[in-house]
C-alpha cells in the first residue's frame, strides 16, 4: 500500500505528460487525477490504521530497492512509516488531490494550444511530478532520499511557478524561487555532508543512535571550533528555512504567486513549504543535543511571525495578504519545533494544510469571478455574487483566526482548527519560555492576523462594489469542480483541530500512543513525549555527561524525539488562563479595528496611512528586504558580469587575444597558400632544400660519422 501511495503520482506525471498524445488530453488529465486521489484515499487508510505500539521503536520500513553502494556508505530507497510521516501522507495527498480536482475548472480557460503544444497536460503533469517528489522527502529513510526529493520540490516548484512562461515577471518569480532556495539547499547539504563525517551513515536510524557522540565532539569549521550537534544542527535549518521561506530567506514566497492559484494552494500552503518544519521535527533526535540552535530556531520562528504578518497589513493584493500569512504560520510552527514540541508543530501544519489550501482556492474562485483581477481595491460587494466562495472564505478566515471557546479546554476544545492548534502553540510558548520573547510576538502575531484576514474579507466581500463595472456586474459562482474542493477542505477547516487534538496535543498518555512511546519500545522503557533542551544544556554546562547521554537515549524512533525527565505538554495545558484567552482577545482586538477601517469608516484607512507614510511605506515595501538584496548581491554580481563581459571577453580576449590570432593566422595562412603553387618542379625543389637542410644539420650536429 506505501509503494502505490508513492509511486501513483509519478505513473500520473508520465501518462499525463508523455501519453496525452494518444489517449488525448482531457482523459489524460483525468488519469492523473484518479491516481492522486487513490493515493490520497490509501494515505488515509495509513493513517487511522497506524499502529506505533505495534512495531518496534514505533516505525516500520518498506523497502524498495538498494540505491547507492561506495565504500562505506550503503544505503537503501526505502520508505520509513511512521506517525510524521502517515500526518504528511494525508496532508500531501488530499491537498493534492483537491488542487487537481479544482485546475479542471480554474485552467479550464487557459489556452488550449498554443505554437502545436498542449498546456493543460504539462501542469497536471507538474502537479503530479511535484506529489511525487514531495512524497519522496516525508516518506525517506535516509538523508540522500530526503535530499533527492527536497530538490526534486525545487525543480518542480520552479516548473510551475515559471508556468506563464511567457510573463516576463513569472519567469523572474521562478528564478528568484529556485536561486534564494539553492542558498538554504548549499547548507542542508553541508549538514548532511557533516552527518556524514562524523557518523559514517546517513540512515536515520543510525544517525539518531549516534547522537550522544555528537554532543561531546567538537569539530574546525570556517576558522573556529564548534560544537558539532550544534553546527550540524544549525545547517540543517539553513535548508529549513529557504524552503519553508523564514526571514531573511523569505523573498522568493511572495513573488512566488505570480504561478497559476492552484499552484499557490499547493505549493505554498500545505507542502513545500511545510518541508522545513517536517525536516527539523524528523531530525528531533539531533536537534535535542543542540540547545543553541534550537534557541535560534524558535528566534528566527517567531521574527518571522511578527515580520510576516505585519507586510500582510498593507498588502493589496489579495494571493500576496494569503502568502504573507503562510510565511507567518510557518513562523509559528518553527516555534513549536524550537521549543522541543514537535507534536504540537505537526498538529498545527495539519491543521494549517485544510484551512489555508481552502484560503488560496477561495482566493482562485474571487480572482476566476473577476475575470483575473487581483487587486482587493478593484473588489467590494461580491458576497451575494459568490455565495459558496464567500462561505468558504469565511469559514477559512475564521479558523485562521483562531475562533473558538478559549477556557474550554477541561475536556475537550471547541473551535476552528487554527483555534486550537494555534493556541497550542502559544500555550507551549509560554510555557517553554516564561512568557517571554517569542510567546509576545506570537500573540501580537495573532492580532496582526485577525487584522489583515477580515481586512480581505471585508474589502472582497462587504461595501459597494469598486473597480470596473462591468467586471462586476458578470461576476459569477465557480463551476463545481471548483466549490467542491472548497466544501471538503471547509470539513478539515473546521473539525480538524478538535478531531486530532488528542494525538498532537492531548493528554500525555495519548501523545505519547500515536507518536510510538510503549513499553518494551526503542530501549525498552516507557516514554513520555517531552522537551528535553534545559535538561541538557543543564546537564552538560555541570559537567553530567551521564545525564546528559540518558536523557536522550530515551528517544524512542517513531518519529519525534520522546523523553520522560520532563512535561512540556503538561506545562502547556497548565498556564494562566489569561494566557490563554489572550489569543482570543488578540483575534478580536485584530477584528474590530478591521470591521471600524473597513466598514464602519472606510475613509479612516487612507487617514492612518497618510498620517504614518513612513511607517505605512515601510511595511509596502516589505520593510525593504527586496531592495537591500538588490544591493549587496543582485547589482554587485552584474557589475562583476559587466567587468568580464566587458573587459574580460570583449576586450581582453575578442580584442587581443583574439585581436592577435586575427592578425597572425592569415598571415601564415597567405603564406601556405603560396607555397601550394600546384607545379610539380616546386614540390621537387623543396624536397631537395629539405634534405640539404637535413644533411648539414646532421654534419654540424656530428650526427653522421
Amino acid at each position: 500500500m506505501e509503494t502505490i501511495i508513492l509511486f501513483a503520482p509519478l505513473v500520473g506525471a508520465l501518462i499525463c505528460g508523455f501519453g496525452y498524445k494518444w489517449i488525448g488530453e482531457t482523459l489524460a488529465m483525468w488519469v492523473a487525477t484518479g491516481f492522486l486521489f487513490l493515493a490520497a484515499i490509501l494515505s488515509w487508510v495509513v493513517f487511522v490504521t497506524f499502529d506505533a505500539s505495534a512495531h518496534d521503536g514505533g516505525f516500520y520500513t518498506v523497502t524498495i530497492l538498494r540505491w547507492i553502494e561506495s565504500g562505506s556508505l550503503a544505503t537503501d530507497w526505502a520508505i520509513r512509516m511512521d506517525a510524521l510521516t502517515a500526518t504528511m501522507l494525508i496532508v500531501v495527498t488530499t491537498v493534492s488531490a483537491l488542487v487537481h480536482l479544482y485546475s479542471f475548472g480554474y485552467m479550464d480557460h487557459d489556452p488550449q494550444w498554443r505554437d502545436g503544444e498542449s498546456y493543460k497536460p504539462r501542469f497536471f503533469a507538474y502537479l503530479s511530478f511535484f506529489t511525487f517528489a514531495m512524497l519522496m522527502l516525508v516518506t525517506a529513510d535516509n538523508l540522500i532520499q530526503m535530499f533527492f526529493g527536497w530538490e526534486g520540490v525545487g525543480v518542480a516548484s520552479y516548473l510551475l511557478i515559471g508556468f506563464y512562461w511567457r510573463k516576463p515577471s513569472a519567469s523572474a518569480a521562478a528564478m528568484k524561487a529556485f536561486v534564494v532556495n539553492r542558498v538554504g539547499d548549499f547548507g542542508f547539504a553541508l549538514g548532511i555532508f557533516g552527518i556524514f563525517l562524523l557518523t559514517d551513515s546517513v540512515e536515520f536510524a543510525v544517525i539518531f543512535e549516534k547522537m550522544p557522540e555528537l554532543a561531546d565532539t567538537t569539530v574546525r569549521f570556517l576558522w573556529s571550533d564548534w560544537n558539532a550537534a550544534n553546527l550540524i544542527a544549525f545547517l540543517l535549518f539553513i535548508g529549513a528555512m529557504g524552503k519553508s521561506a523564514q526571514l531573511l530567506l523569505h523573498t522568493w514566497l511572495p513573488d512566488a504567486m505570480e504561478g497559476p492559484t492552484p499552484v499557490s494552494a499547493l505549493i505554498h500552503a500545505a507542502t513545500m513549504v511545510t518541508a522545513g518544519v517536517f525536516l527539523v521535527c524528523r531530525m528531533s533526535p539531533l536537534m535535542e543535543f543542540a540547545p543553541q540552535a534550537m534557541e535560534f530556531v524558535v528566534f528566527l520562528g517567531a521574527t518571522t511571525a511578527f515580520f510576516a504578518a505585519t507586510v500582510g497589513l498593507v498588502q493589496n493584493d489579495i494571493k500576496r495578504v494569503i502568502a504573507y500569512s503562510t510565511c507567518s504560520q510557518l513562523g509559528y510552527m518553527f516555534v513549536a519545533a524550537g521549543l522541543g514540541v514537535y507534536s504540537v508543530a505537526m498538529f498545527h501544519l495539519l491543521t494549517h494544510a485544510f484551512f489555508k489550501a481552502m484560503l488560496f482556492l477561495g482566493a482562485g474562485s474571487v480572482i476566476h469571478a473577476m475575470h483575473h483581477e487581483q487587486d482587493m481595491r478593484n473588489y467590494g460587494g461580491l458576497r451575494k455574487k459568490i455565495p459558496l466562495t464567500f462561505w468558504a472564505m469565511m469559514i477559512g478566515t475564521l479558523a485562521i483566526t483562531g475562533v473558538g471557546i478559549p477556557l474550554l479546554y477541561v475536556g475537550f476544545p471547541v473551535g476552528f482548527a487554527g483555534f486550537v492548534s494555534k493556541d497550542a502553540i502559544i500555550e507551549s510558548a509560554y510555557a517553554g519560555t516564561a512568557g517571554g520573547y517569542a510567546f509576545w510576538m506570537l500573540v501580537v502575531a495573532a492580532l496582526f492576523t485577525s487584522f489583515y484576514s477580515w481586512r480581505l474579507m471585508f474589502m472582497t466581500f462587504y461595501g459597494t462594489p469598486r473597480g470596473d463595472k462591468h467586471t462586476h456586474e458578470h461576476a459569477h459562482e465557480s463551476p463545481l469542480v471548483m466549490t467542491a474542493p472548497l466544501g471538503i477542505l471547509a470539513i478539515g477547516a473546521v473539525f480538524a483541530g478538535m478531531v486530532f487534538y488528542g494525538p498532537y496535543f492531548g493528554s500525555q498518555a495519548k501523545v505519547d500512543k500515536f507518536f510510538g512511546t510503549h513499553e518494551g519500545g526503542a530501549h525498552g522503557e516507557h516514554h513520555a513525549a517531552t522537551n528535553v533542551i534545559p535538561l541538557i544544556a543543564q546537564a552538560h554546562a555541570a559537567g553530567d555527561k551521564d545525564h546528559a547521554e540518558r536523557a536522550p537515549q530515551k528517544a524512542g524512533h517513531g518519529g519525534i524525539y520522546i523523553g520522560d525527565d520532563n512535561t512540556m505538554i503538561h506545562d502547556a495545558h497548565v498556564v494562566p488562563k489569561w494566557v490563554k484567552v489572550s489569543p482570543f482577545i488578540a483575534m478580536l482586538l485584530g477584528f474590530a479595528a478591521a470591521w471600524v477601517g473597513y466598514i464602519k469608516r472606510p475613509e479612516w484607512p487612507k487617514a492612518w496611512a497618510e498620517a504614518a507614510q513612513p511607517l505605512y511605506l515601510f511595511l509596502l515595501n516589505k520593510w525593504y528586504f527586496d531592495e537591500l538584496y538588490d544591493a549587496a548581491f543582485v547589482k554587485p554580481a552584474q557589475a562583476i558580469g559587466r567587468f568580464l563581459w566587458k573587459k574580460g571577453d570583449e576586450a581582453t580576449i575578442d580584442g587581443g587575444i583574439n585581436g592577435l590570432a586575427m592578425g597572425i593566422i592569415p598571415f601564415i595562412t597567405r603564406l601556405a597558400g603560396r607555397a601550394q603553387s600546384g607545379y610539380l618542379f616546386h614540390y621537387a625543389f623543396a624536397m631537395v632544400i629539405g634534405i640539404v637542410v637535413l644533411v648539414t644539420y646532421m654534419t654540424i650536429a656530428g650526427g653522421a660519422k
